[in-house]
């Protein structure tokens, strides 16, 4: 049976199939989605919570324990950490790569609602969970400055309007804002004068708490009309505060004014972002686990126009990272490659055969094979990046053996003086099984690369596959399509003498024949040497093995760096505030780099954050280079290291860090990791391969212990919760706080 003879005989039937391969494909690539590599992320979801005052200590017994044992009762959690600091705690959960990651999400509501009776009742409000990966790097970063509007005012604008729009957007996982804060009425009191006055701290707040309100009063109507009741309850300027009464002293009121200074500010001011060395707020974007990183910033680009006309016309908005730029280039540069390897193979083709004509045949079939891969990478809901095209710059070699087997038989044929049709008939029929048996050995090789399993078989599973489907559609197409070509295209050759360049082709061919006749005659004389030669490759091949380098994924050069502070933990934020711009300026002054963005402050004093983007790769060294260049000038700033790394396209694990490579110390002692943390830290620095050793350890920073009393405080009738309250209304800025609960109601009517 010749399954080709039938595509030989209905050329119209053969070319309208090649034609709804090729606009399958076509139509597929434009469908696409693109992404630097296929997708490998683990679901991950990292749940915040916040009890502002509390040490990391109080945060990880009474916070982070209650939430990690509800939980942990989720099936399928691969990895779970949890981050405790003053005020914070944060705890990610990173599941296997088989869990959807709404269901993990709905799973992970669940535990926190299970998990609320457990937690303290100070806190200001319920646990929140995000579906981030807090040790990916973000996607995109904002930069909000503006000559005339305050940072709160910018703050503002983006977190209520920027933020929550950008939020919306689809495969957006989480949206944060640095640098600023928003705006408030702002308290501080005369610590004097309230001791002169007899006055204490809980008593203003609970004056302040009272005075400014915001409840429903309900209605009163008559026979005919309904009136709404309204009061002034509620304080939205510094004047109206002023006036409040917080006691009675003598029968005369004590006014806040009396007390203390009132004013406009923010509700945080220890909290710094700079943008290119000039202050600023900045949204940071982070995508969902799994989403596509193309598609989520060309949305957030086509949303910005309308968003940029919803804010005020003083507020300027710039893109200071984008990790697509270098994504889509190295995209643009392997489809080049694409298109640059079936070009060779035409050309490489046609020099052996020395026949335009049936040169045209495997120069139609190749496109036609890849092309047409694209509508199952579709279906199989794959995108387009570096791994699948890579795919099919190697698949372009082997579909054009298929074309080339079945093309060379057929022109045997022909030469010897059959007419092309019959040559077709005859030639395809002939190497029929011999196509399909070259097809499937080669899709053997790939199939225990399709049946890996973990990371690794997720990353070149893509691969494989694209590249078996491309073997099978050259298949078809070299059965089909190629024979049918043949038969009309071929034509018998003439007797009269070849032209210059065939010529001087089959004189070129004669000698490179006559070469490797030579050198075949030789090595089948010469067998031991052969052998000797054959053995001491794979002795070679083993010890190159064992000394060759190795690592999970090569590091990228994407472009983009990320840079974690680290100063001293006593540090102030005054003095930090000095550091972040010193670093920035120096950052910047560095001739590779683009953009930098940094900000200081949220959870502690003494660390802050980089985000820096470089300029393209032509105009500078590799990102290893300028890390290492900007490590030696950042290390003339005292009381402060710079921790640098190139943002990957993988990164695994759900815990960020400063360095590449991550150590973990386990222990049921909290005593013996503050132990021997520093130990294992001190002895790391000491090895000459590693740079930049670190560790999240923080417990030495200053402290202040107080000791209570217990027998006087009683005798002046204190209790330790008054003590606390009146040290936390001290010290968190609790009056800040108070008013803060009206802030978006006061920010639309404050005039700053």
């Amino acid at each position: 049976m010749n399954f080709s003879a039938i595509f030989i005989r209905r050329p119209v039937g053969t070319t309208l199939l090649a034609v709804a391969i090729l606009l399958a494909g076509a139509i597929a690539f434009k469908l696409l989605p693109v992404s630097p590599l296929p997708q490998v992320d683990f679901p991950t979801i990292n749940v915040q919570a916040s009890l502002p005052g509390a040490s990391p200590d109080v945060m990880a017994a009474t916070v982070a324990t209650p939430l990690e044992r509800a939980l942990g009762r989720i099936a399928g959690i691969s990895e779970m950490t949890s981050m405790s600091s003053i005020g914070s705690t944060n705890v990610t959960i990173q599941f296997d790569l088989s869990k959807n990651i709404n269901d993990a999400a709905r799973e992970v509501q669940a535990a926190i609602n299970a998990a609320q009776s457990l937690l303290p009742t100070g806190m200001t409000g319920n646990p929140t969970y995000r579906k981030v990966n807090p040790a990916d790097a973000p996607v995109m970063v904002l930069a909000l400055t503006s000559k005339t509007l305050s940072r709160s005012q910018l703050y503002d604008a983006a977190s209520t309007i920027l933020a929550q729009k950008i939020s919306q957007l689809p495969e957006v996982g989480q949206v944060t804002v640095g640098g600023g804060a928003l705006p408030s009425v702002r308290v501080d009191l005369d610590l004097n004068q309230l001791n002169n006055m007899g006055l204490s701290l809980e008593q203003v707040r609970q004056s302040i708490a009272t005075g400014n309100i915001n409840a429903p009063k309900g209605a009163v109507e008559d026979a005919q009309h309904r009136w709404q009741i309204q009061a002034n309850d509620q304080l939205t300027t510094p004047e109206q505060y002023t006036n409040l009464i917080v006691a009675y002293i003598g029968g005369v009121p004590v006014r806040l004014n009396q007390i203390g200074h009132v004013s406009h500010g923010s509700q945080n001011i220890r909290n710094m972002g700079m943008a290119n060395g000039e202050l600023s707020v900045m949204l940071i974007i982070s995508r969902q686990p799994g989403a596509n990183i193309i598609a989520t910033v060309d949305a957030i680009k086509a949303e910005l126009p309308a968003l940029e006309a919803s804010i005020p016309a003083a507020i300027n908005v710039g893109v200071m990272v984008d990790r697509t730029t270098t994504i889509r280039a190295s995209l643009h540069d392997s489809e080049n490659t694409l298109i640059l390897s079936v070009m060779l193979v035409a050309l490489v083709v046609f020099v052996f055969l020395r026949d335009w004509r049936a040169t045209l045949i495997p120069a139609i079939a190749v496109p036609i094979s890849l092309v047409g891969t694209f509508a199952a990478m579709y279906l199989l809901d794959y995108s387009l990046d570096n791994l699948s095209l890579m795919a099919l710059i190697v698949a372009t070699g082997f579909v054009v053996d298929d074309a080339v087997v079945v093309l060379e038989n057929i022109m045997r044929h022909v030469e010897s003086g059959m007419p092309p049709k019959q040559a077709a008939l005859r030639g395809a029929r002939e190497v029929g099984f011999t196509v399909l048996s070259m097809s499937l050995s080669l899709v053997a090789v790939f199939l225990p690369v399709l049946l890996m399993g973990g990371i690794i078989g997720r990353l070149f599973r893509e691969f494989a596959a694209t590249l078996s489907i491309a073997i099978f559609i050259s298949l078809l197409v070299s059965l089909t399509l190629t024979p049918m070509l043949a038969s009309r295209l071929i034509k018998q050759r003439s007797e009269k003498a070849p032209g210059r360049f065939a010529a001087f082709g089959e004189r070129a061919f004669a000698k490179l024949l006559h070469g490797y006749d030579r050198s075949l005659t030789w090595a089948l004389n010469h067998h031991r040497v052969m052998m000797t030669i054959f053995f001491s490759t794979i002795v070679l091949n083993v010890y190159l093995y064992q000394i060759v380098p190795k690592g999970f994924f090569p590091t990228q050069d994407t472009g983009l760096m990320t840079g974690s502070i680290q100063a001293d933990q006593a540090i102030s934020f005054q003095a930090m505030s000095q550091k972040l711009t010193q670093i920035v300026g120096i950052v910047k002054q560095d001739p590779a780099i683009q953009n930098v963005v940094a900000f200081t402050g949220g959870g502690g004093t003494n660390g802050g954050f980089l985000f820096v983007s470089l300029v393209p790769y032509n105009l500078r060294p590799d990102s290893i280079a300028v890390i290492a260049r900007l490590r030696r000038k950042l290390s003339s700033v005292a009381g402060a290291q710079v921790f640098m790394s190139p943002v990957q396209d993988i990164r695994m694990g759900g815990r960020a860090s400063n360095a590449q490579y991550q150590y973990t110390l386990q222990s049921d002692s909290l005593v013996d990791l503050r132990l021997w943390a520093p130990k294992l830290t001190e002895a790391l620095k000491h090895e000459a391969i590693i740079a930049d050793v670190n560790s999240d350890q923080q417990n030495a920073g200053y402290e202040t212990d107080v000791t209570i009393d217990r027998d006087s405080a009683s005798k002046l009738g204190l209790n330790a919760t008054q003590i606390d309250n009146t040290l936390y209304d001290a010290n968190t800025g609790v009056f800040d706080q108070i008013i803060e609960r009206m802030t978006l109601f006061v920010s639309r009517h404050l005039q700053i």
